[in-house]
């Protein structure tokens, strides 16, 4: 064979490789064989992460989540976890401190590689790292806080609500002042960010601009609210309404009975907890008698709920038998939302697989309402049920109702409530 046939013929066998080669190929350029690893996901884990208050002004309470969490999880890893897959949470304290939450979730997703961040906690603090995950589209799932940011689907596809947001929340609240304390002087102290402003917003909507007699916030990094609790009382306020976390519900009412104080208190869920406020008040718990407050999940107070039941077994035996209360309920509900949502993302568990998945929708739990989970809502719970303390216990009472943060009514939800698994392990649809 001459020089011209054999380089010929080498041109020919080296086009028929990379023919071969091409034909082989997926969509993006990697064989089947080279397929890009999923971070934080392996044939035998799953790897999730999330920035939370351990220390620091929101710990009260809030530092509960998410060992309760992590007990279901382990507990659904006792079961043999979710498509063969074992879960493992990995929480970070951030002290609730903004430029703390960025560093902690930038190491979360660039060096443990996590495969989603999963109930961040906190409006001021998530807030931060919401542009970070959408670039490194990383998915944003169930934040803890109700702030309306957390619904933009079209913005940050990737991030979804838990909670009721606290506008819908604000306007069931404010409902119920307008028709049990008419003529009062209603008043609003919340925390200067989108918790406090979404809430006021609410109470707004019902009451109009005008029904709001005085407006005072605080900051987290400032626990003296004695300036704000006398504004209060000088401008005569008979009702007021909290936008606090559990640490500053406290705070706000020791302050009001220390200067003669005594409105009638009605708040948010989020700093409710009849268990965290009252541990954080002590001897003075007493000046939680009859407040009022509102709430999406199962009162700690039933013992008798089925919920509370099988979350209670299951906190005992792997939670080292912490105290169970609203705070343990919130975790061990996410957790159960979050295994709902790996099986619905199937064995073959991608980024974009999860998304798609919480989408869909359909998710069927221990919250009193559903979720609103679609392509073009992110948004949580979709209402709440009022509690009140009366001598030393929190107890429901009245209908469940749910609204939205737009215009819409305030309606009566009479469905009924969702009954738990046997073993506590969600079904497969």
């Amino acid at each position: 064979m001459n020089h011209m046939a054999r380089r010929g013929l080498a041109i020919a066998t080296l086009a028929a490789l990379l023919s071969t080669a091409a034909a082989c190929q997926s969509g993006n350029g990697e064989t089947p064989e080279t397929k890009a690893p999923v971070p934080g996901v392996t044939d035998s884990e799953v790897v999730f992460g999330a920035h939370v208050p351990l220390t620091g002004p929101a710990a009260a309470g809030y530092s509960k989540i998410y060992p309760a969490m992590n007990a279901y999880f382990q507990y659904i890893n006792s079961k043999g976890g979710v498509n063969g897959r074992k879960i493992t949470y990995k929480y970070v304290d951030d002290g609730y401190n903004p430029a703390t939450t960025q560093t902690v979730v930038k190491k979360l997703v660039l060096e443990d590689h996590v495969f989603a961040i999963l109930n961040g906690l906190g409006t001021p603090t998530h807030t931060g790292v919401l542009d970070f995950l959408k670039q490194e589209k990383v998915p944003d799932l169930f934040v803890a806080s109700g702030s309306l940011s957390w619904n933009q689907p079209s913005k940050y596809p990737g991030t979804f609500a838990f909670q009721v947001d606290y506008t819908t929340e604000a306007k069931i609240l404010a409902t119920y002042v307008k028709t049990t304390w008419p003529g009062k002087k209603v008043c609003h102290f919340g925390q200067n960010d989108d918790f406090g402003q979404n809430s006021l917003a609410g109470f707004t909507q019902i009451l109009g601009d005008s029904g709001i007699v005085a407006k005072q916030t605080y900051v987290t990094t400032n626990t003296d609210v004695t300036a704000q609790v006398g504004a209060l009382k000088a401008a005569g306020c008979e009702v007021v309404a909290l936008a606090t976390v559990p640490g500053f519900t406290a705070l706000v009412m020791g302050k009001s009975a220390q200067l003669g104080f005594k409105p009638q208190w009605i708040g948010s869920g989020v700093g409710g907890d009849y268990l965290t406020v009252s541990t954080s008040l002590g001897a003075a718990k007493g000046l939680l008698e009859g407040f009022v407050t509102a709430g999406y999940l199962p009162a700690a107070s039933d013992a008798t709920d089925p919920w509370n039941v099988m979350f209670k077994k299951i906190n005992d035996e792997f939670n080292k038998g912490a105290p169970y209360d609203g705070n343990a309920i919130y975790g061990m509900s996410v957790g159960y939302l979050t295994v709902q949502a790996l099986q619905a993302a199937g064995k073959d568990l991608t980024r974009e697989g999860i998304i798609k998945a919480v989408e869909k929708g359909g998710f069927k739990g221990p919250g009193l309402t559903p979720v609103q989970y679609s392509g073009s809502s992110h948004a949580g719970y979709s209402g709440v049920r009022l509690s009140k303390v009366t001598a030393g216990v929190q107890s429901y009472f009245g209908p469940v109702f749910t609204s939205d943060q737009d215009k819409g009514a305030v309606k009566e939800y009479t469905s009924p409530a969702i009954v738990p698994p046997a073993d506590g392990v969600p079904p497969v649809s």
